[in-house]
């Protein structure tokens, strides 16, 4: 972070490569195609505004968050309408199949693409705070913070989110038994245990902190 807020070419690009995919994931859930636009103008938000942040690679994460979140409310109260599921490939988070992924973090980058999927059926406290608190993978005081909540409601939030993606999960596990069959790698509900204790997978080298 020090070497891309003193104008470091390398430094800002490593940032960069290591936040974007998380922004990317949050803002599809909050909305779906427009993710990347409005990404793009959080970068440029960011890349002004760079000098004036103080904090550790953890801050910077939800610093970063929180820009984008705004333009990202910006543009639901110019549609007037409820976030909205993406309809394209999540292929700025790590794919399963990623020979740079080992057994585990494949099995997590999976099981990701299959929450994001559903996180737009839910309300939109939940879908917010599970998106900020697994995806990003920050805190609950520091998704309180940006959610303008308690920490105590974010983590009701989440655990209702969660406990709602389980439910529906399973729900689709049986009728893929029901049916023809099932990917025996398909990741089931319980596998929302281990996804939700875990920071987001990012296999990109390096830290912010440098």
């Amino acid at each position: 972070m020090r070497r891309a807020q003193q104008g470091d070419e390398d430094g800002f690009t490593r940032a960069y490569r290591l936040v974007n995919p998380l922004l990317i994931g949050y803002l599809r859930g909050l909305v779906g195609d427009e993710a990347e636009d409005v990404c793009a103008t959080a970068w440029l938000e960011i890349a002004r505004d760079l000098g004036r942040f103080r904090g550790d690679g953890a801050g910077f994460r939800a610093w970063t968050v929180s820009i984008a979140r705004h333009r990202a409310l910006d543009l639901l109260r110019r549609q007037k309408v409820r976030p909205r599921k993406s309809s394209t490939e999540l292929d700025d988070l790590p794919h399963p199949a990623s020979p740079d992924l080992t057994d585990d973090q494949a099995f997590q980058a999976l099981a990701t693409e299959r929450v994001l999927a559903q996180l737009a059926e839910l309300p939109r406290s939940q879908a917010e705070a599970v998106l900020l608190t697994t995806i990003v993978g920050l805190d609950n005081p520091s998704a309180a913070r940006i959610l303008g909540k308690r920490p105590g409601a974010v983590r009701m939030a989440v655990s209702r989110g969660l406990a709602t993606l389980r439910q529906r999960l399973s729900l689709r596990d049986r009728e893929i038994t029901d049916g023809e069959s099932g990917s025996p790698s398909d990741p089931r509900p319980s596998d929302l245990r281990p996804f939700a204790r875990q920071p987001p997978v990012v296999p990109t080298p390096g830290g912010l902190d440098d």
